[in-house]
């Protein structure tokens, strides 16, 4: 078991779903971690940016889009049995400007909410996705062994990000 309260990751990351009525704008990931699924825009930090900036540039790297009112809903803490950790902060958006276009990064995808793509995504969205795009914050806990999911615990409803440590 990990010892959730002392964890500190090796990287920090974002990530950011664009709603628009009742659909969502997600990626099909390209290259890197989780290259071949669909996940929301977003990647890692760069050293010393803010999560808020650092999805900002993500999405214009990954869609050449802007957005202009990404609201943090969430936090999730990834521990790897190689011992990859990582932190990433969950953005949503309502707007946005410019024209999702595919890019050497990511190529975009519209789903509608009622049919989310989760056979395709990594195994812990399924836990927290549908309900965050539903306006919940939530923090996430998880253990991967590879891409296998081996421990999950989800905490809803909380301001305080730290409140939802197990």
């Amino acid at each position: 078991m990990i010892d959730w309260p002392s964890w500190k990751p090796k990287q920090s990351a974002t990530l950011c779903f664009v709603r628009d009525g009742e659909r969502v704008l997600m990626i099909r990931k390209k290259r890197g971690l989780g290259a071949g699924k669909i996940n929301g825009v977003g990647g890692r930090l760069e050293p010393g940016e803010s999560p808020l900036t650092g999805i900002l540039r993500e999405a214009h790297e990954e869609l050449a889009i802007a957005l202009i009112d990404p609201v943090k809903r969430g936090e999730l803490h990834f521990q790897f049995l190689d011992g990859y950790s990582l932190f990433c902060s969950v953005f949503v958006a309502f707007r946005f400007h410019g024209r999702p276009v595919e890019t050497e990064e990511a190529a975009p995808v519209w789903f509608d909410l009622q049919r989310l793509p989760l056979d395709e995504m990594w195994e812990d969205d399924r836990l927290w996705l549908p309900r965050m795009l539903d306006g919940e914050p939530f923090s996430g806990f998880f253990v991967f062994d590879g891409e296998k999911m081996v421990s999950q615990l989800v905490a809803w409803g909380t301001d305080r990000w730290e409140s939802a440590r197990p």
